[in-house]
C-alpha cells in the first residue's frame, strides 16, 4: 500500500504549535451475497476493493493519505521549524454480507468471525499509520536550524520521505505476518466464540 503526502507549507510566518498526530477515519462498505463459504469467497474475490500495490482484490482495504502542515520562521540566525503537524486521513472499506435465509448457522458463525477479523486488520493499518505520522512530526520538529527556509523545506521533505518509506515497509510486513497466521488466528477466534456461546455469553 503506497502512502501519499499532501504538504501544506504555511509560508514563513510563525504558527502556533500543533497537537500530536491525529486520524480522520471514514468507512464505506460493499455488499456481497452467497449462502456458502465458497460462494462468499467468490463474492469477495469479485467485489472486494482492488489494491494497486498487490494488483488483486481484497476482502477489505484502507486508503490512506498523510496530510502534513509545516510552519517555518525566518530569524536573524536562520530558519527554524515553527510548527509541524501530521494527520492521517483513512478510508476503511469493509464487506457487508446480505445473509440469505438459506445460509446455515455454521456459515453465519464463520462469517461473523471472519468479518470481525477483517475489520480488526484494517483498523490495525490505521494504527501503524498514526504511529508513523507521530514519528514524522517528531522528526520535523527536531530538524536543526538552517541558513534559509528553502534549505529547511528540502530537509523536511527528505525526512518525511524516509519515514513514509519506513511506513510502507511496516504495512507490508504487517500484511505478510497476518497472512502467514491467518488460518491459525481464525480457528482460535472460532473456538473462542464457540466457548462463549456454550457459556451462554454473546459470541
Amino acid at each position: 500500500m503506497r502512502s501519499q503526502l499532501l504538504a501544506a507549507l504555511l509560508g514563513l510566518a510563525l504558527v502556533s504549535p500543533a497537537s500530536a498526530a491525529g486520524v480522520a477515519k471514514t468507512y464505506s462498505y460493499f455488499s456481497i451475497g452467497g449462502s456458502t463459504l465458497d460462494a462468499i469467497q467468490k463474492e469477495l474475490d469479485r467485489r472486494g476493493p482492488h489494491v494497486k500495490s498487490t494488483g488483486h482484490r481484497h476482502p477489505g482495504a484502507t486508503q490512506m493519505e498523510f496530510i502534513s502542515r509545516v510552519g517555518y520562521q525566518q530569524t536573524t540566525k536562520g530558519c527554524v521549524i515553527a510548527s509541524a503537524s501530521v494527520t492521517v486521513k483513512a478510508k476503511i472499506i469493509l464487506p457487508q454480507w446480505r445473509r440469505p435465509r438459506a445460509a446455515d448457522q455454521d456459515v453465519r458463525l464463520i462469517w461473523d468471525t471472519l468479518s470481525s477479523d477483517i475489520k480488526r486488520h484494517e483498523e490495525s493499518h490505521v494504527v501503524i499509520a498514526k504511529n508513523h505520522a507521530r514519528m514524522i512530526e517528531q522528526a520535523l520538529k527536531a530538524l536543526s536550524r538552517q541558513s534559509d527556509c528553502k534549505t529547511l523545506q528540502a530537509k523536511a521533505g527528505e525526512a518525511t520521505q524516509k519515514l513514509l518509506a519506513k511506513h510502507d515497509a511496516a504495512q507490508a510486513e504487517f500484511d505478510r505476518v497476518e497472512g502467514m497466521n491467518f488460518e491459525r488466528r481464525i480457528v482460535r477466534l472460532l473456538r473462542y466464540r464457540l466457548q462463549r456461546m456454550a457459556n451462554g455469553q454473546p459470541g
